[in-house]
């Protein structure tokens, strides 16, 4: 047998091998999952403008390296039908369709939801071709080697949240509704340096919870009680940190404030929102 014919008989093999895996039908389980898969989202209490007694936009960060918050990262490949947050997002954008991207405008930093992307703009995104440099072992010369490297869960380092806190004077509760979510990647100069973080586009999070409520997140301690994406940010079950507040400037925390300085005053702003919803009772 030639070369060419065992390559042949061997793509044969690994295509059929590949269709089989697609048509299994074996039941991986002990019963079919199909509560979560098949749950309605909860719509959010009715609020009425005149019922808000008071409000306040915040930006917070969940960073991804944090323990509380790697059951936004991992797995990093599709397990046994759980998926990251960042594979969901892709799945609702590129498959299913019923996810908007939304650019960040001309000046990069723009979260109002103005710049709806096209196929090809997102494609670009998710898809961004690298260039990197080689060089030639004979002459010496650097040459340009370009190369498209999609982006990954592991490549998605954080999400920054665009929330509004607000007290509801009718039913005595403070709310925090979720209105945007955004994917953060290391940014890198041509050497591959990190330059800082950037966001990749932005979301309309009242859109993403249809999506984000039929997908599972692991539960360490039941595998029968697993929450969705959607419930585990209506609960608040992460852990981030205020990156900025509205303010007469427009401006975030890191253009006054550095490092520690930078979390000081990220609790500050928290205590004082405690504080707040605290003097609003009378005892």
């Amino acid at each position: 047998m030639t070369r060419k014919n065992r390559f042949i008989v061997l793509a044969t093999m690994l295509l059929s091998m590949a269709a089989q895996a697609q048509e299994q039908t074996v039941l991986d389980g002990a019963y079919v999952r199909e509560h979560n898969p098949t749950r309605k989202v909860i719509a959010y209490p009715s609020l009425r403008e005149a019922d808000v007694l008071w409000a306040r936009r915040m930006w917070q960060m969940i960073d991804l390296r944090q323990k509380m918050n790697q059951d936004l990262y991992y797995p990093i490949d599709e397990i046994a039908g759980r998926k990251s947050l960042f594979d969901v997002i892709r799945y609702g954008l590129n498959d299913e369709g019923s996810l908007t991207a939304y650019g960040l405008g001309p000046t990069q930093d723009d979260d109002e939801f103005r710049y709806p992307m096209e196929k090809e703009i997102l494609d670009s995104i998710l898809n961004p071709v690298v260039i990197r440099y080689t060089e030639d072992l004979v002459t010496g010369e650097k040459k340009e080697v370009r190369s498209v490297e999609p982006i990954s869960s592991s490549d998605v380092v954080a999400y920054e949240l665009k929330e509004d806190w607000l007290f509801d004077k009718q039913r005595s509760e403070r709310y925090v509704r979720i209105i945007g979510i955004a994917p953060v990647v290391l940014k890198r100069n041509e050497a591959g340096e990190v330059k800082g973080t950037k966001e990749l586009f932005w979301l309309y999070y009242p859109e993403c919870r249809y999506i984000f409520n039929n997908y599972d997140v692991f539960n360490s301690h039941n595998n029968s009680q697993q929450m969705t994406f959607d419930q585990l940010f209506q609960l608040r079950r992460f852990s981030s940190y205020i990156i900025k507040e509205d303010n007469v400037y427009d401006r975030s925390i890191d253009t006054y404030a550095k490092g520690v300085d930078a979390l000081l005053e990220s609790e500050r702003i928290k205590n004082d929102l405690f504080i707040m919803e605290h003097d609003l009772w009378h005892y």
